[in-house]
């Protein structure tokens, strides 16, 4: 740990620079839209744009890097970044936010894939899993980080704008003057979606499903606290909440899933998940309420992803695993782009509700889902299925690929020592 640590400080300290501005211009934008007037439906419209971007960056990236190197492309792509933000507060208008936003989640993506490619390239066989591990915490701390940012500024001014890019700028240095030796990049070609989905139908939906509610959660959440009237100072903790619930089950559950039936997990999780959507629909007038219903959806949404993965690698021969993790990742990115723009007609149809409403019913739907596929199939031996490997919906496909090649050397290791003995 300590020697990856030596090596790597430089690079995870760059990600958290970029993860706090991440943080703070997605909760600042559902917060500064209210304040200019904007509709629930602009701003859903306005919040889908950063997942529309970041799908379309995670399968460019790869080609640009190639062409012209790491470097290259992860300071152009910053200084966009930079340049994006600052533009929101300047020209006050749905339609030039929505293509900001395009360009950021497209910008994030290509920086993303270029970091945590450097990062990869760190980290040794023995070290893998606890690079994911520290990747994972890292950003969780970001986000968790930046909600305290907000409080420090009026939403209504331009100085909560310039720390993000300023943040974002500042990323630069620890990366590019790192010591780590520019990798090799080669992009895996995806699985199709149809062959993905007839060897693990569960993988498939549950990733579509969880591209909505995470994308609520991370692009919607500080529209619908806004639009309820909670202070900048609520609205922080509020949406901290998902991330620190999120934080706080992810290793627990994760522990779980390789001692059991991963389908119960998914279910349960779904299931706990969705009562946490309905207690904020129902409840929600109590902040207390509000932010148990936030732990609880973050704390039960954020682990399926990585759940959902290692169910899918349970049924994947070794050399499949990473040629579907392109796959998973595409569909959870249509998934995303879809669940701002849902929300918000909910919102618009049913009141500020109609934000738990959307998050419940596609909790239960995940759940009800695993439910039906255990009937389907029997359960796999525990001995037999993949390794958990922790990953979060913020990273992009490159993280998923990694977090792949860590399952297969996990389970080849497991397999050379049953052959040992």
């Amino acid at each position: 740990m300590f020697q990856f640590l030596s090596g790597a400080w430089a690079l995870l300290l760059g990600m958290l620079l970029l993860t706090l501005g991440n943080g703070v211009q997605s909760t600042l934008l559902g917060i500064r839209g209210e304040i200019e007037g904007f509709s629930t439906f602009e701003m859903s419209l306005v919040m889908s744009g950063y997942f529309l971007g970041f799908l379309g960056g995670s399968r460019v990236t790869p080609e640009m890097i190639r062409r012209v190197g790491h470097v290259r492309v992860f300071a152009a792509l910053a200084s966009f970044i930079s340049a994006m933000i600052i533009i929101f507060p300047t020209f006050a208008n749905p339609t030039v936010w929505f293509l900001c936003r395009v360009m950021l989640g497209f910008c994030f993506s290509g920086v993303y894939v270029t970091a945590e490619s450097w990062l990869n390239n760190a980290a040794t066989n023995e070290t893998r899993g606890q690079a994911l591990s520290l990747y994972v915490i890292v950003q969780m701390i970001g986000v968790i980080t930046a909600q305290a940012i907000m409080v420090t500024a009026d939403p209504s001014g331009f100085v909560l704008f310039v720390i993000p890019s300023v943040l974002v700028s500042i990323s630069f240095a620890p990366i590019l003057l790192s010591i780590s030796p520019t990798p090799a990049f080669e992009a895996t070609k995806p699985m199709s979606l149809r062959e993905l989905f007839l060897i693990s139908p569960l993988g498939v939906v549950g990733m579509f499903l969880l591209g909505g509610i995470f994308s609520a959660q991370f692009g919607m959440s500080a529209v619908y606290a806004a639009s309820i009237g909670l202070s900048v100072t609520e609205i922080s903790i509020f949406v901290a909440s998902f991330y620190v619930g999120g934080m706080l089950v992810q290793y627990p559950l994760g522990w779980l899933s390789d001692r059991m039936d991963r389908r119960v997990l998914i279910m349960f999780a779904g299931l706990i998940g969705g009562a946490g959507a309905i207690i904020g629909m129902l409840l929600g007038s109590s902040f207390a309420m509000l932010l148990m219903a936030a732990a609880l959806i973050g704390g039960f949404s954020n682990p399926l992803y990585s759940l959902l993965i290692a169910h899918a690698n349970d049924y994947l021969e070794h050399d499949d695993m990473a040629a579907a993790s392109g796959g998973m990742v595409f569909i959870n990115g249509l998934g995303a782009i879809a669940g701002p723009v849902l929300t918000g007609w909910l919102m618009g149809v049913s009141g500020s509700s109609g934000y738990f409403l959307f998050l419940a019913i596609l909790m239960l739907a995940t759940a009800a889902y695993a439910a039906f596929r255990m009937t389907r199939r029997p359960a796999i031996a525990v001995e037999d299925t993949s390794s958990y490997a922790a990953v979060l919906p913020t990273s992009s496909p490159f993280a998923v690929e990694v977090a792949q090649e860590f399952a297969i050397e996990t389970a080849l290791e497991e397999e050379e020592a049953e052959n040992a003995q």
